[in-house]
């Protein structure tokens, strides 16, 4: 692999941790409802961990409210007490067909404690991508070192890693901001 090999293959392992913040900041509440909530809720069915996702349909009615209905009814119980159980602090009212979930308003306490998770992610994202850079600086080197790409050329890539690192975590502050406004919006 040359030089823009590893340079390609390094900007794939960015957008893959740049899309698990994504994925991560869905669970952390803002002051609306969102389906991403209960996204990685597991429910116990049939004795498999299953994502709620694939067991019913999350809808928002009303910006506070998140409505879960199975498709199969009879796992009603089992969603309730899978949220129950979540991380979540969410009180789940079961109505025989479906599940509501009123979400309260946020707390000023506890929207700054979401606002510095949402940081706390952000921190971890750099890191990976900070291990991203060094695993391709490293290989950029040993390719220099068996001669298969020159000591300019292994210069130039080592120049466009660091481009990508500083265009990646920009991305990652810019999205940390918005989640951020979205926590601290009453």
């Amino acid at each position: 692999m040359s030089g823009e090999g590893t340079l390609h293959e390094a900007e794939k392992k960015m957008g893959k941790v740049l899309h698990a913040l994504g994925e991560e900041l869905k669970g952390i509440r803002t002051g609306r409802a969102s389906p991403g909530l209960v996204d990685h809720v597991k429910v116990s069915y049939y004795d498999a961990a299953t994502p709620l996702n694939q067991l019913a349909t999350v809808s928002v009615p009303e910006p506070q409210t998140i409505v879960i209905k199975p498709y199969d009814p009879s796992v009603l119980k089992e969603v309730e007490k899978a949220i129950l159980q979540s991380d979540l602090g969410l009180n789940p009212q079961n109505d025989g067909k479906c599940i509501r979930i009123n979400l309260p308003p946020l707390s000023e306490e506890r929207r700054k404690k979401l606002a510095s998770q949402a940081k706390e992610l952000s921190e971890s994202t750099k890191i990976s991508l900070r291990n991203i850079r060094r695993e391709a600086n490293k290989h950029i080197d040993k390719e220099e070192k068996a001669s298969i790409i020159t000591e300019d050329d292994a210069h130039k890539s080592r120049n466009k890693v660091q481009e990508l690192i500083h265009t990646y975590e920009k991305k990652v502050g810019e999205i940390i901001t918005r989640k951020t406004e979205e926590i601290m919006k009453v």
